[in-house]
């Protein structure tokens, strides 16, 4: 067995894989770093996913660090993809030790990085834990499971995932519930957002295209854009939609890729579309907060949308995450064009969801983690789980 690598005087080792990831670390850093002492921290990036421009955009928008480590593993399939990452992290921990390792989310590298950790006798801290789709074909929900199996520490988001843990036989003083550190992001960058039409300008695109309103649009899970009958339903509907209100649609590489694999460039080309880019954070927030809809398949922009008060269509038949629909914006749509043209319609008509902020959805999560973190490590420094 591999010699433990625990120092109490080692930094905390911080993980980011992927876009979702930074918005969530950026704000633990700074807390971190605000604490008296201040708690070391390595920032480690496993590039799973990595476009330079577009890294380098996120991490001056949300005043994150550079990483001190990247690990550049690129891009494969779920399985060699965690392999590499693991290969390529055991050697960060041989050289700079760690008293705890701090993965977010339920991207391959949240795993990868728990596992070595794990093994090694290291502290995992798992923050977003206890979310669930409870649909096990997605990667990302056998991720998240995992991850909470290993984790000694577990942050949530929302209270209804304790209920998840338990279920799962998580110990209930595992468990704090800290709020939800993307809307930190959220409401620390809300001042700086881009302008829509400023967006839309560096695009070559006229702004006075969104002058009376406009929708947003974002694709990127695999069960959406990797079959042509379901990618070609989704962008009829949306064609549909756009007749009443334009969409500025940012446009994923995976669901570019998949457009010009499937022959459906003219798809792109309806009336009503605007096609951007993938976008800055800033950018993107502009975007959300200024638009009438969001039609989208990911997790972190249906917390946003509630946090922003925009209704938001989810183009998946289900969400790990509940409480945006339970309290927040967002309908959960599913994939068939008829509804997703409807329910469209309907909002646009006065009937989208107002919401209300969720608990703890309050820019003060980072906090909560730092400082219950820091007495965690302090106490496990007495009497080591291992």
């Amino acid at each position: 067995m591999s010699e433990t690598l625990y120092h109490p005087g080692a930094p905390v080792i911080c993980v980011v894989g992927a876009r979702p990831n930074y918005m969530k670390v950026a704000p633990i850093i700074r807390a971190f770093a605000a604490l008296r002492p201040a708690m070391p921290t390595l920032l480690v990036h496993t590039g799973q996913h990595y476009d330079p421009l577009m890294k380098d955009r996120l991490f001056v928008d949300l005043e994150l660090p550079d990483p001190d480590v990247n690990l550049a593993v690129g891009s494969a399939s779920h399985a060699v993809q965690t392999a590499e990452v693991m290969r390529c992290f055991e050697p960060v921990i041989d050289q700079h030790g760690a008293c705890a390792v701090l993965v977010v989310g339920d991207v391959n590298s949240t795993l990868a990085c728990a596992l070595v950790a794990a093994k090694r006798g290291i502290p995992v801290v798992h923050v977003e834990a206890g979310l669930r789709s409870f649909d096990r074909r997605m990667p990302e929900e056998i991720n998240r499971v995992l991850t909470d199996q290993l984790a000694d520490v577990l942050y949530t988001s929302e209270r209804a995932a304790a209920a998840n843990l338990l279920r799962e036989g998580i110990a209930a003083e595992r468990i704090e519930f800290v709020g939800n550190v993307m809307i930190d992001s959220l409401r620390a960058g809300l001042g700086k957002a881009v302008p829509p039409a400023a967006s839309l300008a560096a695009a070559g695109l006229e702004a006075g295209a969104i002058a009376d309103g406009y929708g947003v649009v974002t694709l990127h899970r695999p069960s959406n854009v990797d079959q042509p009958e379901t990618l070609g339903a989704l962008l009829d509907a949306l064609r549909r939609i756009a007749a009443r209100l334009p969409l500025v649609i940012a446009l994923h590489p995976r669901t570019r890729a998949s457009v010009e694999r499937f022959g459906m460039a003219r798809a792109l080309d309806a009336p009503g579309f605007l096609i951007l880019p993938p976008q800055g954070y800033l950018e993107m927030l502009g975007l959300m907060a200024n638009a009438r809809m969001v039609l989208t398949d990911s997790g972190g922009m249906q917390e946003e949308t509630t946090a922003l008060g925009v209704p938001c269509l989810t183009l998946r038949e289900n969400t790990e995450r509940p409480i945006t629909i339970e309290q927040g914006t967002n309908t959960l749509v599913g994939i068939d064009a008829e509804a997703v043209v409807k329910t469209a319609i309907t909002t646009l008509d006065g009937g989208g969801k107002a919401g209300r902020i969720p608990e703890y959805w309050d820019g003060r999560a980072a906090e909560r983690i730092a400082t219950h973190l820091m007495a965690w490590l302090n106490k496990y420094k007495e009497s080591p789980l291992t």
